[in-house]
């Protein structure tokens, strides 16, 4: 019987913890029944008993099974080499620098293959003599014999996450340890997959694999273990190895391991990080009075940490080996998409509610100069503002007043946009942001479902709006009977001049009282008839074509098919691409088939408010209306800034709350007097945006494929970019831009809407309700919370989204005025109405950010 060991690192108690920017930490696991690890004894008469170590018997004495055997794995922690305090770390990478054995982009796709090449190269190197065969028999242990089928390593080093709720397992590479007699000196062969290989259930995306060859009989500082550690605590730093998978030649291989090294030897991550976390007020210390009487200090404090990252938010990414233009490419395309559409679509909204007063025009031109001045000034560059539905709505609405109390609109428009501002600059200064502190995730995900339900019911009124108006049999194109009965008496004669005879009878039909009659079939000109019915059912079509084609190429990057690279830049181009395909449908193929399409107007772009026609108690009332849409926009703003700085994302220029709100409310001051359409943050907009300039590395965890962001280029470049080209797209108006049918921007929602439940964990616990318990995926509040408990959450937090829906989507208009103050109460149901019918430490559970 022989043993298997699987080595997983741990640092011991005086040891520095070894953490890294992809935030896998290796902490020392807690042993049942108060045990402690000794790391340093390996003695197999001395079993240790925890939730990692165990035995494995396999089978039972059957002589049916001749391959039958008893395999025995012990695991063990080992400790991450510390390359500021051991100097072997340091010689161990130069001994394999001086004479590096690397091998890119190896084709061979089994175990067995990829080390018979590695050890083919390190012989054909002249840097060993030893036997290929001798060393894969080493490699691999072959229980019960040689008939035996099971093939498994022998000894290996793996990285592992290992906190309170499992271990998850970094199975991206591998660390293959042997000791082989004939060797008189140690060898290192590291290897790159030109694809990633499945080679069991914790190494299910290998790229990477470090095999390590060690004489038997040497120094207890350079035995395969402790060389393995080096190249092992190298290789489970995620930034590390996608540097790795970048590099094209072995040169540029060599120096990442160089500067990895360097990186290791310096002691500035904690400070770094910590500073990070400074900058954000959903963190630190709780909530006090007078940090609200600390006027102007967090945009101060905002500014003096963001502006020495000001210039490169330009310049990274564009040079240098970690140059990425084809991915700023391709996501200021899916911006400038992503952006146009919606904006004409509100844009279409306001110009119905207004009356022309705000329309398709202005709300483009709005987005251009509000979209820009964001870009170059925001502390948050990857959030991006828009004009939003609760927006158009809140437009509409004062339409309404000024109806009712024959107010002059541009000027109450203006007036309630400078109340707005002003509320929002105190905001700003007073540090109104910190009330972050008090939004869990939860409440934060209950909101960001609603926003995605506003895009589908967006969608959903369009749809049934143009099925009311025109899902119906023909109908005459005028209502003059005169002109239609001429036009029948035209044809008659027509026809009958042609044929000499009255029009062919098409159909006989049989009298009551048995005779036969004859009916003329008389086909009307198209000009004269309006045949309706296919233009809903085209309509229908071209939104859902729009979202399937569109979520298809958008899922294509977790597809076998094509490459990578191009898997990605399809993935990343999937919206424009459905927007244009289903617009030539609709508008080319199509073209008999008049399709619903927006308005265009001739006029001046920018109306100046005429304050003279408001009175005094007009300008006061404004106030109000002011507060209530200052309140609306300082949640969105915040809860979207914090949704897009999620720590999946890796973000590590921080945050600027308080000056991103005051700069919103500087945007909405020159969009108030130039009669164009306010703007905030928007959802889901900023969050894609990160996405789309992610690099991602995918695992599969107990048959469940999970990606985790590697990191993500914040650059202002990609947002600039998009909004510059909606600022040219102006003169795309009306041709070719009313090509694109309403229909499909209406699909271009359901995509947003649909895009966007990507991480949403309340989602995901709406769908464990429809799954059975096998299914599960292992996070950790399935580990750690009882499965009733999550349920009765999760329904707490739909009856929350019902009740915003209940106030957001009611057609009472005024109704809506209110919905921000719905929001802000959400906030005492998660911090003093939950714990009281669930545990608070379960609800800390699940709010938890961590997968």
């Amino acid at each position: 019987m022989e043993d298997r060991k699987v080595l997983h690192f741990v640092p011991s108690a005086a040891q520095s913890t070894g953490t890294s920017k992809n935030g896998y930490l290796f902490q020392e696991m807690e042993l049942q029944d108060g045990e402690k690890e000794d790391c340093g004894k390996d003695s197999p008469d001395t079993p240790k008993h925890h939730i990692y170590d165990n035995e494995l018997q396999i089978g039972g004495s059957d002589p049916e099974y001749p391959g039958f055997g008893l395999l025995n794995t012990t695991r063990k922690y080992v400790k991450p080499m510390n390359f500021q305090e051991e100097v072997r770390a340091h010689k161990d990478l130069d001994g394999f620098l001086a004479q590096a054995s690397i091998l890119l982009d190896e084709k061979a796709a089994t175990l067995d293959e990829v080390l018979r090449r590695m050890l083919t190269h390190v012989v054909e190197d002249a840097r060993g003599s030893c036997d290929a065969d001798e060393v894969m028999t080493s490699l691999f242990t072959d229980a019960g014999g040689k008939e035996c089928n099971v093939h498994l390593l022998t000894e290996t080093i793996q990285g592992v996450t290992a906190t309170t709720t499992g271990v998850h397992y970094q199975q991206s590479w591998l660390c293959i340890l042997c000791n082989v007699r004939s060797l008189q000196r140690r060898h290192v062969c590291i290897a790159r997959l030109e694809r990633p290989q499945n080679w069991g259930v914790n190494c299910c995306e290998a790229r990477l694999v470090i095999l390590v060859l060690a004489p038997p009989q040497t120094k207890s500082t350079k035995t395969s273990t402790e060389l393995g550690r080096t190249f092992a605590t190298m290789f489970s730093d995620i930034f590390f190895r996608q540097k790795l998978l970048e590099a094209k030649t072995q040169e540029e291989f060599k120096q990442e391991l160089v500067f990895q090294r360097q990186q290791l030897s310096v002691v500035t991550e904690r400070m770094a990080k910590e500073k990070v976390e400074d900058s954000d007020p959903r963190r630190g210390k709780p909530l006090q009075l007078k940090d609200f009487f600390r006027v102007g200090k967090g945009v101060y404090d905002d500014l003096r940490r963001r502006l020495p990252l000001y210039p490169s938010d330009f310049t990274d990414g564009m040079s240098g080996k970690d140059r990425c233009l084809l991915k700023y490419t391709t996501t200021a395309i899916f911006l400038y998409i992503a952006i146009l559409l919606p904006a004409i679509a509100f844009g279409s909204l306001n110009d119905e509610s207004t009356r022309g007063e705000i329309d398709v025009q202005k709300t483009i031109v709005g987005q251009c100069i509000g979209g820009v001045i964001y870009s170059l000034f925001a502390g948050s560059p990857l959030v991006i503002p828009l004009t939003t539905a609760p927006l158009a709505i809140f437009i509409s609405v004062i339409r309404g007043i000024c109806d009712d109390y024959d107010l002059d609109f541009d000027a109450f428009y203006a007036c309630i946009g400078l109340w707005n501002s002003l509320f929002l600059i105190l905001g700003g200064l007073f540090n109104v942001s910190l009330f972050m502190k008090l939004f869990k995730r939860s409440t934060e995900e209950v909101i960001a479902l609603f926003i995605s339900i506003a895009f589908v019911g967006d969608a959903v009124k369009g749809t049934v709006k143009i099925f009311h108006h025109f899902y119906h049999g023909p109908t005459l194109a005028t209502s003059n009977s005169t002109l239609v009965l001429e036009q029948i008496k035209d044809i008659l004669e027509r026809m009958k001049n042609q044929t000499g005879k009255p029009p062919e009878h098409r159909n006989d039909t049989s009298s009551p009282t048995g005779h036969w009659e004859a009916h003329a079939s008389v086909f009307l000109p198209e000009a004269l008839v309006t045949t309706t019915r296919e233009r809903p059912v085209l309509c229908l079509l071209l939104m859902l074509g729009t979202l399937w084609l569109g979520y298809a190429l958008y899922l294509i990057k977790r597809s076998p098919y094509l490459n990578g690279r191009v898997r990605e830049v399809v993935s990343d181009c999937a919206l424009p691409i459905s927007v244009l395909v289903f617009s030539f449908i609709g508008s080319y193929l199509f073209l008999d088939i008049q399709l619903p399409v927006f308005n265009v107007h001739d006029g001046p772009v920018f109306n100046f408010p005429p304050f003279n026609k408001l009175s005094a108690i007009s300008t006061l009332s404004a106030v109000g209306l002011g507060f209530l849409l200052a309140l609306l926009i300082f949640i969105d703003q915040n809860i979207v800034i914090s949704l897009t700085h999620v720590p999946e994302h890796k973000l590590l220029k921080g945050t600027t709350f308080h000056w991103d709100l005051m700069l919103t409310g500087f945007i909405n001051i020159l969009m108030s007097c130039l009669g164009l359409p306010w703007m905030h943050a928007a959802f889901p907009h900023s969050s894609l945006h990160a996405r789309q300039l992610a690099k991602v590395e995918q695992h599969v965890e107990n048959g469940h494929l999970y990606s985790t962001i590697v990191s993500v280029r914040e650059t202002r470049l990609t947002s600039l970019v998009a909004n510059i080209l909606i600022g040219v797209s102006v003169f795309m108006l009306p041709i070719p831009l009313q090509w694109i049918p309403k229909p499909v921007l209406y699909g271009l929602f359901l995509y947003i809407a649909a895009t966007s439940l990507d991480g949403n964990q309340m989602v995901d616990r709406m769908a464990l309700l429809l799954k059975e318990q096998t299914s599960y995926p292992p996070t950790h509040y399935i580990r750690r919370v009882p499965q009733r408990k999550v349920h009765f959450f999760t329904a707490l937090q739909m009856i929350q989204l019902i009740v915003l829906c209940a106030f957001g989507m009611y057609p009472l208009p005024y109704m809506k005025m209110v919905f921000p103050l719905m929001m802000i109460l959400l906030v005492p149901v998660r911090t003093s109405l939950l714990p009281r019918v669930i545990d608070a430490k379960y609800l800390d559970i699940m709010d938890a950010q961590h997968q």
